[in-house]
């Protein structure tokens, strides 16, 4: 018989376990030192409690930060990190409207940046493309009035990316007619 190795870490049904021993003060409690440990965790609970002005303002900022990097400070690009901003706003609300308006707000400030800048990484072209589609799937997903808005600024990213080279604006056009009839 094999020997069974413990886990390296612990799993979430032993935290929960921990969690059932805590009276309602100590769960806001440990909440609040979660809050103030880590202004992702602000974020995360602003968003799930509908606090602030515009919740979806931190997301855009962390996108146009990895995205569309100030390239006179030497700032590098990370699309591994603004795909992460778009998952933290699905785990903390994941609201339609709001996903919808991240991903394309994804797509303007990548498409933005190599409109302006140049661009000539493959990986973040495919990115690009993908989001795009993401974008157009989540966006057709919403009723229509809330939709027109976001088509039409999806079609002004598909043309500027013509101007980017490497496929990404003929790929954009067929995703656009294939999904949207555009």
């Amino acid at each position: 018989m094999t020997k069974r190795h413990p886990r390296s870490q612990p799993a979430w049904t032993e935290v929960k376990a921990k969690l059932a021993d805590f009276d309602r003060m100590g769960l806001i409690g440990l909440i609040h030192d979660l809050y103030a440990a880590d202004k992702d965790n602000q974020t995360f609970l602003h968003t799930r409690f509908g606090l602030g002005k515009d919740s979806l303002e931190p997301y855009k900022k962390t996108l146009d930060r990895w995205l569309s990097p100030d390239v006179l400070r030497n700032q590098d690009v990370s699309v591994a990190k603004a795909k992460q901003a778009i998952s933290s706003y699905r785990k903390a609300i994941g609201e339609p409207a709001g996903l919808a308006e991240l991903m394309v707000f994804f797509c303007e400030s990548a498409a933005g940046f190599c409109n302006e800048f140049g661009n000539d990484d493959e990986t973040y072209f495919n990115a690009l493309v993908n989001m795009f589609e993401q974008a157009i799937k989540v966006t057709l997903q919403l009723a229509a009035g809330d939709r027109a808005a976001l088509i039409s600024r999806l079609d002004g990213v598909r043309k500027i990316s013509h101007n980017l080279g490497y496929g990404v604006g003929d790929e954009m056009d067929c995703l656009l007619g294939d999904h949207a009839g555009i």
